[in-house]
């Protein structure tokens, strides 16, 4: 395939990328797509394995209701159109991994068609704003092995390699974007956000480091928007979205040089190089054609009836663009406290049940995307795990809210709290920690810190009003932060004045 050349039409314009992502997502069933045997990851090399995954002669593949209904609820939560009837179809092609040495795959007829999520594209330094992403197809199909190459730390140099079928036959949903996407950046919002959907609906872990999520992207250049297609090429190998990313960029830069220099683009894969940052070439990229497709001989076809589809779409959760628009909408987050609390599901259910017991959501979330999460994220704990019970930290937020306590002396207790949980108030009363709120008192504390401090107070009102934070800092010292803040300053900046 030519691809666009310096020279042509439309030279002059500005290089746009066309970016489009094939995203496989193992579905977390507890046994793999046509066969009982077991999907559990880690577990001793070719110990997942049965005739039926090896492709034994009479042996007959049974479609696990479990995947199909995976598959569907993540075609829903993409937009995608379901197919009343689909099929299976024969990949054919010859890999150590592949002991059948075909693929039960979809092709013509996929089990969705047609979607598109909303992404919130958020880069620093630069305006967030959101875009849809068109879904071409979801499709359903099996996975390969696996092979680990022996004797050096990559394919080249290897003295043998060695086969794992344990993955293979394990249930995958293939997601297909439409060539939607710009920039690096908006290809690792899209794969994040698919990601964030496979979690919320708890069809995936979604857990990049095990493969259970793998992206192979598609790319080519061309001179502006109403130019033709270039010569598109595959970039495989990428295991975070951070990659995802810089492969993309990289690949962008390197086929307009190409093509600024009159060299080739080939239709070819890659492999993203992360030790290298950069994407060298694999092997020439197969077409359809290659693969000889035919319909599985093995496998009826796939029939989704109204009821079962509209029962799996009763049992979707909230998806996390719509908590989103709801957090900002309704609660009056901002777009940053939404994304951050959204991203994970059992945050955003955590948040959502301290906001439920009354407390501010603004300030909820201060506390939430702060403290709290350093603390789950360095100890590696889960939300409903927490010591600190949604409706206790309600009631910490209602008692900074109402003035009996200090954000100093709630910021000293948290770690307690985080620790071993508890009702705030009956700490608060138990320990004498109530904010001190008497004009009186905290006059007559400021006094004694004036008189202390002469030499302070004459450079303050010599013009050193920056040393008013000296003063409310010697305060909250003496009070043990129990001062009322608002109330302090004021009586200080009266005091000070003289």
């Amino acid at each position: 395939m030519a691809g666009p050349a310096a020279g042509s039409e439309g030279a002059g314009a500005a290089w746009e990328a066309v970016i489009g992502l094939e995203t496989h997502v193992q579905l977390g069933t507890d046994s793999k797509i046509f066969t009982g045997a077991s999907t559990t990851y880690g577990d001793e090399p070719n110990t997942h394995i049965d005739p039926v995954v090896c492709g034994l002669p009479g042996t007959l593949p049974v479609l696990n209701q479990k995947v199909l209904e995976y598959a569907v609820k993540a075609a829903m939560a993409l937009n995608l159109h379901i197919a009343e009837h689909s099929k299976f179809d024969r990949k054919q092609y010859f890999y150590p991994d592949l002991p059948k040495n075909y693929q039960i795959s979809q092709f013509d007829e996929p089990i969705a068609e047609d979607g598109w999520i909303e992404v919130e594209v958020a880069e620093k330094g630069k305006d967030t704003y959101l875009k849809r992403i068109g879904i071409e197809r979801l499709h359903m199909e099996e996975d390969a092995g696996k092979l680990v190459h022996a004797g050096s730390d990559r394919l080249a140099g290897s003295t043998h390699s060695l086969v794992d079928y344990n993955r293979a036959g394990v249930a995958l949903a293939e997601i297909v974007s439409k060539p939607d996407l710009r920039t690096g950046r908006e290809a690792a919002e899209y794969a994040s956000e698919i990601r964030r959907i496979m979690r919320y609906l708890g069809v995936s872990d979604g857990n990049m480091q095990e493969g259970s999520l793998r992206c192979d992207v598609n790319i080519s250049v061309r001179r502006g928007p109403e130019a033709p297609f270039g010569t598109k090429v595959e970039i495989k190998n990428m295991n975070s979205f951070s990659a995802i990313q810089k492969a993309i960029d990289f690949e962008i830069q390197r086929q307009i040089k190409a093509y600024e220099s009159g060299e080739p683009v080939l239709q070819e894969t890659r492999l993203w190089d992360e030790s290298k940052q950069l994407t060298k070439s694999m092997r020439s990229k197969e077409g359809s054609s290659d693969y000889r497709y035919f319909p599985d001989p093995d496998l009826g076809p796939i029939e989704v009836s109204t009821e079962q589809r509209e029962g799996w779409r009763a049992e979707l959760p909230e998806l996390p663009a719509a908590k989103r628009h709801r957090y900002a909408d309704t609660l009056g987050l901002s777009q940053y406290d939404a994304r951050v609390l959204t991203d994970e599901r059992p945050m955003a259910a955590y948040f959502e049940a301290v906001v439920a017991a009354g407390a501010d959501p603004k300030v909820t979330a201060n506390w939430i995307t702060g403290d709290i999460a350093a603390h789950v994220n360095a100890n590696r704990l889960a939300y409903g795990e927490l010591p600190l019970r949604p409706d206790q930290l309600a009631e910490m937020v209602q008692l900074i809210e109402n003035g009996t306590i200090s954000g100093k002396i709630a910021k000293d207790l948290l770690p307690e709290l985080l620790e071993q949980g508890g009702s705030v108030k009956a700490i608060v009363a138990e320990r004498g920690l109530g904010m001190i709120s008497d004009p009186m008192a905290i006059s007559a504390i400021v006094e004694e810190l004036l008189a202390a401090h002469p030499a302070e107070v004459e450079a303050f009102r010599g013009g050193k009003t920056k040393l008013q934070g000296f003063f409310v800092g010697q305060l909250m010292k003496q009070t043990g932060g129990k001062a009322d803040p608002k109330l302090a300053n004021r009586i200080l900046a009266e005091k000070l004045k003289g």
